[in-house]
């Protein structure tokens, strides 16, 4: 039960009983995110049970329900899309309010999870024999970059600069390499994680104190990025991004800023050099189902981002490591240890 990033306690809440055309799931694996540590956004809604990047086995089915059975090996989207409404049916599924309001109860780092119908009709995907409960804690970030990646319009050939090397900026770099990206470099404040992104893939790296255009342009052959990505969640980073970014090159706005931050910049540079500014969120059924894929098919390294395997009453410990963002990349909590 999280109450902030340093108070997050074992609580015994009673297993959720599912109404037909429901599951009731064991969660054997779910990852910390980045964004459960989030702390401006999540302390709103605490105490609650945080926890979307699961794996586990249907336990328990509900009446009516054909298509699953016990024992079924899962992947559960947290949030799901009503697929009829106008964002949905125009490709932008994660601006759907349906898919802002879904949630599967009570959380992640729980034992079991009652998965509601609507997530069950469209948020449930059986696991391929070849990937791991563990591999399946992947799905739901990777289905994040395969989205921002998609709508950026990656480029075979293209130079890349990740500026944040924690977990989604990892599995960007991965992602970038795996796609047939041209140089990529990659920045952050932490040693540890700028040798984790030249494990990962990338060509060079940088502290982030010490990015410039004329270091950018040295590791680039001369030119400034053909897409940077942003996974640091500060206004600095956004500033860094502009000054990093070709003519015509984008920057994916992947992390948000706490609200009422605000951008300045230079507009006339902006628009002038046709710089596209690029804000993602979430991941559709489609970029779930190519995760799947992916991770099946062995193509990103995600086994090795593991860093850290806790039990359920270690969950504050794993919150404690994630949100310090110093040694540890990938946190997973298996509840049933």
């Amino acid at each position: 039960m999280y109450y902030n990033n340093r108070d997050v306690r074992l609580e015994e809440i009673p297993t959720p009983q599912i109404a037909p055309g429901e599951l009731l799931v064991k969660v054997l694996a779910s990852g910390i995110c980045g964004s459960d540590v989030m702390e401006w956004y999540r302390i709103k809604k605490a105490p609650r049970v945080l926890g979307h990047e699961i794996t586990g086995e249907i336990v328990e089915v509900g009446k009516g329900l054909k298509h699953y059975k016990l024992g079924d090996r899962v992947f559960v989207s947290h949030h799901v899309p009503c697929n009829s409404c106008h964002y949905c049916i125009n490709g932008f599924h994660t601006f759907c309010d349906t898919l802002r309001t879904t949630h599967f109860d009570p959380g992640g780092f729980a034992e079991y999870i009652r998965i509601p119908e609507i997530n069950v009709d469209r948020g449930v995907f059986i696991l391929p024999e070849e990937v791991s409960f563990e591999e399946g804690v992947f799905i739901e970030p990777l289905a994040c970059v395969l989205r921002g990646q998609r709508f950026a319009r990656f480029r075979l050939g293209q130079s890349v600069f990740v500026i944040g090397s924690g977990i989604s900026g990892l599995l960007h770099i991965a992602l970038a390499r795996a796609s047939g990206a041209g140089r990529i470099m990659a920045s952050d404040v932490n040693e540890y994680r700028l040798k984790a992104a030249k494990r990962f893939g990338a060509d060079e790296t940088v502290p982030s104190n010490e990015v410039s255009p004329p270091l950018i342009r040295e590791m680039n052959g001369g030119k400034l990025a053909d897409l940077v990505i942003v996974c640091a969640g500060i206004a600095s980073a956004y500033h860094q991004a502009l000054l990093s970014v070709d003519r015509g090159g984008t920057v994916l706005c992947f992390a948000p800023i706490q609200p009422g931050v605000n951008l300045s910049f230079p507009f006339f540079d902006f628009w002038n050099d046709g710089i596209t500014l690029l804000p993602t969120y979430g991941g559709s059924s489609l970029d779930i189902t190519t995760a799947i894929e992916l991770i099946r098919a062995h193509r990103l390294p995600i086994n090795e981002m593991v860093t850290h395997r806790l039990g359920l009453s270690e969950t504050g410990i794993g919150f404690k490591l994630v949100a310090e963002a110093k040694e540890s990349i990938k946190v997973i909590i298996e509840p049933h240890r």
